[in-house]
């Protein structure tokens, strides 16, 4: 995995004289108080790969394209592709949530060739518009470009992540993969998934807590780049999801 911002330092240079990128340290907030909460309360940092993972019906697309239009509405570049679903049934979706939604989409399922068109877009762009936040809807349908037939795998999975993670830390865009999961609620795929990205949201159905039972339940189990552990609670109707309770780490 290629991971580089800048030429960042030699081998042997002292940590202290490390220049940190400036861009590093400006964190990308959507201005959406649970989403950004989620991260620990100021959002994305650049260069991040996330994993959004969730079970079916829990509402995953739902989270995401408010937060695809809370940061194109916070000034970013975003582009939410999807290769499971079709762009009519995404329209519909941000119809109904009566989103602006003037953020780019595709249904683009080449790896190789979404990047390279997101990289095209970015290059006219000026300012906090040539950071980009890339939604990807879902790990599991997109093809890496390994077999000429494009037949996936596993491992196509494995290698798909790896070309989005190495794009977010070689350009310091962000990339937030949806997953799907299998019957037990986890990550479907390797371990190996986990190991390569900065940090892993889940959202899933509250069956625990009775005075919660049924809400939707948004948690951070990973983030390499501030706490884990936040988790808020939201109703879901017609219009998205309303934040009833949260509780941090």
């Amino acid at each position: 995995m290629r991971i580089k911002i800048s030429n960042e330092a030699t081998w042997g240079t002292k940590l202290s004289n490390v220049k940190i990128p400036k861009i590093m340290r400006q964190k990308m907030g959507s201005g959406l108080p649970w989403f950004d909460g989620v991260f620990g309360g100021q959002g994305l940092t650049p260069s991040m790969s996330v994993i959004f993972t969730g079970t079916p019906g829990a509402g995953k697309t739902t989270a995401a394209l408010q937060a695809a239009d809370a940061y194109e509405k916070a000034g970013y570049s975003v582009c939410f592709n999807t290769a499971e679903e079709s762009l009519f049934q995404v329209g519909l979706a941000s119809e109904r949530l009566k989103l602006k939604a003037n953020f780019i989409v595709g249904g683009e399922r080449h790896v190789p060739t979404l990047l390279e068109n997101c990289d095209k877009f970015l290059a006219k762009k000026r300012g906090d518009k040539k950071r980009m936040v890339l939604i990807v809807d879902s790990l599991q349908c997109m093809d890496d470009g390994f077999y000429k037939d494009g037949h996936i795998n596993r491992k196509t999975a494995e290698r798909a992540l790896e070309m989005l993670t190495s794009w977010a830390k070689e350009t310091g865009n962000v990339v937030i993969t949806i997953c799907q999961v299998n019957k037990s609620g986890e990550l479907a795929g390797t371990q190996k998934l986990k190991h390569m990205i900065d940090a892993m949201i889940h959202m899933d159905v509250e069956t625990r807590d009775k005075d919660l039972e049924g809400c939707r339940r948004l948690a951070c189990h990973k983030n390499r780049f501030g706490g884990a552990g936040h988790s808020f609670w939201f109703d879901i109707n017609e219009r998205g999801l309303k934040l009833v309770a949260q509780q941090s780490a």
